[in-house]
C-alpha cells in the first residue's frame, strides 16, 4: 500500500494546479491526491466525523476531481467553473457508470461539498464558488430526473437529453 504524503494546506499555490500539457496533468493528478489526503486529515482534525466517513467523503471528491475536473476538463480545481458540478452530476456521471443512481451520486457530491468547504476555510477557493458548488451538490432531485430521463431515452432522444446538460468542450 502506498502512503500518500498530504500537502500542507497553508502552502498550496493554486497556480500549481494549472494543466497545459500531459506532464502537467500527471503532476497535478499527484498533487490532487496529496491535496485530498490533506482534506481528509483536516476533516479528521475538526473532530466531527470518523475516519471511515472522512475517507468516503474524500473518495467521492477524488472521483469528481481527478476523473472529471482534471482528466476530462483540464480545469484548475481552485478556479472551477461553477457549472462543472451540474455537468458532472447531470451528464458525465450518468453516461460513464454502468448503473448510475442517485444514492451513489449523493455520496460523491457530499465529498465534493466537504472538500470545497475545507478549501474555502483555508482561503484557497472563493466562498462564492463554494456556495455555488454546495447548491449544485444538493440538487439531487434534478439529478434523479436526469437519470430517469436517460433510462427513458428512445430513438434519437439522446441528442435532446445531452443538449439539456451539455458537457464542456474537450481541451485540445
Amino acid at each position: 500500500m502506498t502512503v500518500i504524503t498530504p500537502l500542507d494546506l497553508k502552502q498550496i499555490a493554486p497556480e500549481d494546479f494549472e494543466i497545459r500539457t500531459l506532464d502537467d496533468e500527471i503532476r497535478v493528478d499527484e498533487l490532487c491526491r496529496r491535496l485530498l489526503a490533506a482534506v481528509r486529515d483536516q476533516l479528521l482534525a475538526d473532530g466531527t466525523i470518523d475516519p471511515t466517513e472522512a475517507g468516503a467523503l474524500c473518495h467521492g471528491a477524488d472521483y469528481f476531481l481527478r476523473d472529471f475536473v482534471l482528466a476530462e476538463c483540464h480545469d484548475n480545481l481552485f478556479r472551477l467553473p461553477p457549472e462543472r458540478v451540474r455537468q458532472f452530476a447531470g451528464h458525465w456521471y450518468i453516461t460513464r457508470n454502468f448503473e448510475p443512481n442517485v444514492a451513489e451520486l449523493a455520496a460523491i457530491l457530499a465529498g465534493v461539498c466537504a472538500c470545497y468547504h475545507v478549501l474555502a476555510g483555508h482561503g484557497l477557493v472563493d466562498p462564492e464558488l463554494t456556495g455555488a458548488i454546495g447548491t449544485a451538490c444538493t440538487d439531487l432531485a434534478s439529478y434523479q430526473q436526469r437519470i430517469s430521463d436517460f433510462w427513458a431515452i428512445e430513438g434519437d432522444g439522446f441528442a435532446a437529453w445531452r443538449a439539456a446538460c451539455p458537457l464542456p468542450a474537450r481541451p485540445a
